[in-house]
């Protein structure tokens, strides 16, 4: 079976894997965090029944992409219990292992979907759905299908949220990636945003979704580097459980080479009226997305914004994307301004193989407790044609917990 071991590397590229400058004029993100010895409130603690429950000898093997969303929509930290959890995955590996090695009839798709119900994670309690054609081989869930779509186009998929103002209609962003032959060791880019739109009621493999072309992604932004929203969601609304609501969806994006965050919003209603989207500037809130203001940098592709009980929001990310360290900020608003850098993790993962990486760190606000924040990160390795065979378990996400509170 031919693999193509480009899709894999296509988060290497998608994260920004060299590690970035603080730039001038932006929110640092590296200012020391003031801390009292003795008397720490952030404890950050691995999360192993987590980890584990994505530890599978057949079938669903792994993936380095991962997101998920309630199936009520309810963000609300400890709010899962008793109820449904829809999972998305993005490079995943289908196939059997046999001791610690990858049978050689394994595939893979750009794609995959996963359930859990409540939020006691266990082995068996997450529902892998394989998508397959004729022959038994693994098909992706979401293929590129809209106007600008070109021939061999895939998706590597963003984040999404719940839209109870919608007719409970799902959304999803995916990243439209196109190989590039002959392009070196990463032959691939990122060539346009869709967004993908899942019916209430609709099961996989979702036949009925709508996917429409989303103007938010641009190859340069006025000089200052790509510019791509969806990396993650924020729900300001009633129905989601937010604390203080004001009926705004914050889509969140990231910049150029020094991986701004900036941001978005967009009342719940009018979601798929992309001429009703405004951006952040610093002051107001206008229709241009070229004129946006950074709120940090260095962040992660994949990321978190989520809501403390207080109403603030706390953002969590994998610094400069694929570093070992893994960070939270306070922020005042969606919008900020946020606090310095807390870091709380790191990646023990790199120091089992001199190959591994770890990236895009987000947190799971719904799966996570009240004052907590359940976060995971994806594991890979740099020399994947050879690991994925001898070591296929390295491709997995793994979880951690951080106390704040």
């Amino acid at each position: 079976m031919k693999k193509n071991l480009s899709i894999v590397l296509s988060a290497v590229t998608l994260t920004g894997w060299m590690a970035c400058q603080e730039q001038p004029g932006v929110p640092s993100s590296t200012a020391p965090a003031k801390t009292t010895q003795g008397t720490a409130k952030i404890v950050a603690t691995a999360a192993p029944a987590w980890s584990d429950m994505l530890l599978q000898d057949s079938g669903w093997i792994g993936a380095d992409g991962i997101y998920c969303v309630p199936m009520d929509g309810v963000e609300t930290a400890g709010s899962a219990a008793g109820k449904q959890t829809l999972f998305w995955f993005s490079d995943n590996i289908v196939g059997k292992v046999q001791g610690d090695t990858l049978h050689h009839e394994w595939g893979m798709a750009h794609n995959s979907i996963a359930f859990m119900d409540g939020d006691e994670p266990g082995k068996g309690k997450m529902n892998f759905y394989l998508h397959t054609d004729a022959q038994g081989q693994p098909l992706s869930i979401f293929e590129p299908n809209t106007p600008q779509t070109k021939p061999g186009d895939y998706y590597w998929l963003g984040d999404g949220f719940f839209n109870h103002a919608l007719d409970s209609t799902i959304y999803i962003f995916g990243y439209r990636i196109m190989n590039i032959p002959d392009g070196g060791i990463y032959p691939f880019d990122d060539v346009g945003l869709t967004l993908i739109a899942l019916p209430k009621g609709s099961k996989p493999p979702f036949k009925e979704q709508r996917q429409l072309d989303c103007p938010f992604f641009a190859k340069d932004s006025r000089g200052r580097g790509k510019l791509v929203f969806g990396s993650c969601v924020l729900a300001n609304t009633r129905a989601a459980g937010a604390p203080k609501p004001d009926g705004f969806i914050y889509v969140y994006g990231v910049r150029g080479p020094f991986k701004e965050l900036v941001v978005a919003r967009v009342a719940d209603s009018l979601f798929e009226k992309f001429g009703e989207w405004r951006f952040w500037d610093g002051k107001n809130w206008q229709p241009d997305m070229h004129n946006c203001a950074a709120l940090a940098n260095r962040v992660s592709n994949e990321m978190s914004v989520s809501f403390m009980e207080d109403g603030r929001v706390i953002a969590a990310y994998q610094l400069d994307g694929d570093s070992p360290d893994i960070v939270i900020r306070a922020g005042r608003t969606p919008a900020g301004p946020f606090e310095p850098v807390r870091k709380v993790w790191s990646t023990p993962e790199i120091y089992e193989d001199i190959d591994y990486y770890t990236y895009n760190a987000k947190a799971h606000p719904h799966l996570s407790r009240p004052g907590e924040l359940l976060i995971s990160y994806n594991v890979n390795s740099f020399d994947f044609a050879a690991d994925i065979v001898q070591h296929p378990h390295h491709l997995r996400p793994r979880f951690f917990t951080v106390t704040y509170r």
